[in-house]
């Protein structure tokens, strides 16, 4: 394996921001050197970064690569290409695929699908159902004897819009699940009784205002307040994906905490950039490419969450990246599927938004890279240290770019920011010390992956959860 030495660099670092010299070599990072200096062996790769941000690599901890089962939106190595070119040097998968993923074999089947076909880090949720406690300790250990398998990052209960046999309503499996295993629990809190009951008030509907009104902000505080309580009847880990209302951001601000809180439940949750950018003004434009679940919400919606977000009750940022084929998201309202892809400009979007003062570089790089890793506990990722992986992303803060459907490189060619002009696009994305991604004038704006698949990445290895 090739040094890479990254010189005149913009380095974020835990705890200062300063230019300087980066070494990486056998894949760690080895030498950080302020204000430069570093020198290299004959046979490493010397980076010229003057005028760019060195960060972390990007972790991205909820994305749906569709694989396996559906290749005509997405695959592991498709996924893990566009992840590569958004600086996301490591990832989290969602098990509703085709088939669902429930069992220990069904893991250890798509961690070495991962080996073979991704160029980044991943690892991958053991879905629940309302059955299969036995197939989840196997995975991740009981509350008394906790385990953690390299790839294997946590259970996922959908506590409302599932697929297959991955919905979990029921109390008393939930209870189960709770009280039975180890592990982190990841849950989509939408409440699946309220959202039956509401769905006879929008029938007839073709808006795309109906899908906010139907799943509104209450089905998601009751499945978020069921699924804390339970955690805190049990102690059981819980952290609850893509949070979108104000009410259950203001909810959580006195219940979670990155590290944990002594005597209480260890609570964590997260954000997506889509529902701190876009509100209701923006789904009337664009219709059916936004519709998601939880859905886009409102202005007061994504003001509370940023809010929220500064003052710790959010701890991280993922992107939810979900794609359908643009054809089946052309259907109209209610008939197009829900989900869009992320994982291409989620950093983008974040860094214009720390380029207009919502808030700085640092912040992004904790919310994307640092507390992701703590909130999951993988080993030796999310910081720029000495010891640490060797998993980075040069940034250009300086240089607009507009996003362009065309130069995407998920499968289904589309993105919701389509037509939208950005900053902090990655020139450089390195994943244990191999250089995977480069955009350049010479690659064009949509860049070029430099390894063939499963030449670079491996599965996470995470600290267990009891």
């Amino acid at each position: 394996m090739m040094d890479i030495l990254i010189q005149n660099a913009t380095m974020v670092l835990p705890d200062t921001t300063v230019i300087g010299d980066l070494l990486i070599a056998d894949g760690i990072i080895s030498q950080i050197q302020p204000g430069g200096g570093l020198v290299a062996n004959e046979n490493a790769r010397i980076i010229d970064a003057t005028g760019l941000h060195l960060l972390p690599g990007i972790i991205d901890p909820q994305v749906h690569f569709r694989d396996p089962g559906q290749p005509e939106k997405e695959d592991l190595y498709t996924g893990s290409c566009a992840a590569a070119s958004g600086g996301v040097t490591s990832f989290l998968d969602m098990p509703n695929n085709v088939p669902s993923q429930t069992t220990l074999q069904s893991m250890y089947e798509k961690i070495e699908t991962g080996n073979q076909r991704c160029v980044t880090n991943f690892g991958f949720f053991i879905g629940a159902t309302e059955s299969n406690v036995e197939e989840l300790q196997k995975a991740v250990g009981a509350p008394d004897a906790p385990i953690a398998i390299p790839g294997i990052c946590g259970i996922k209960i959908f506590m409302g819009s599932s697929t297959g046999d991955l919905l979990v309503n029921d109390s008393d499996a939930l209870e189960e699940i709770f009280s039975n295993t180890a592990g982190l629990i990841a849950v989509h809190a939408e409440d699946e009784t309220r959202m039956d009951e509401r769905k006879k008030l929008i029938e007839g509907r073709t808006d795309m205002a109906a899908h906010a009104e139907w799943r509104d902000d209450i089905t998601a505080l009751i499945a978020t307040k069921r699924a804390v309580g339970y955690a805190q009847a049990t102690g059981h880990r819980l952290h609850v994906l893509h949070l979108t209302s104000g009410i259950e951001a203001d909810y959580l601000s006195d219940l979670t905490s990155l590290h944990g809180t002594d005597g209480k439940a260890h609570i964590t949750t997260e954000v997506l950039p889509q529902h701190l950018t876009l509100d209701e003004t923006d789904v009337e434009v664009h219709g059916t490419r936004l519709k998601m679940n939880p859905p886009i919400r409102y202005k007061k919606d994504k003001e509370t969450l940023w809010k929220r977000l500064h003052d710790g009750t959010i701890a991280c940022i993922a992107t939810d990246h979900a794609p359908h084929t643009i054809e089946s998201k052309a259907k109209g309202f209610p008939s197009a599927p829900s989900g869009m892809p992320g994982v291409e400009t989620s950093l983008p979007v974040m860094l214009t938004h720390a380029s207009r003062g919502a808030c700085t570089i640092e912040q992004v790089v904790k919310w994307m890279a640092s507390n992701v890793a703590e909130i999951y506990g993988m080993i030796g990722k999310g910081r720029l240290e000495e010891g640490y992986d060797g998993d980075v992303t040069l940034v250009d803060m300086t240089t607009e770019r507009m996003v362009d459907d065309a130069n995407t490189w998920t499968t289904v060619r589309w993105n919701p920011f389509h037509g939208t002009k950005l900053v902090g696009w990655p020139t450089l994305t390195v994943v244990g010390g191999i250089p995977v991604f480069e955009r350049n004038e010479e690659t064009g704006p949509k860049g070029s992956i430099l390894v063939e698949e499963g030449e670079a990445g491996s599965p996470l290895v995470m600290t267990p959860w009891n």
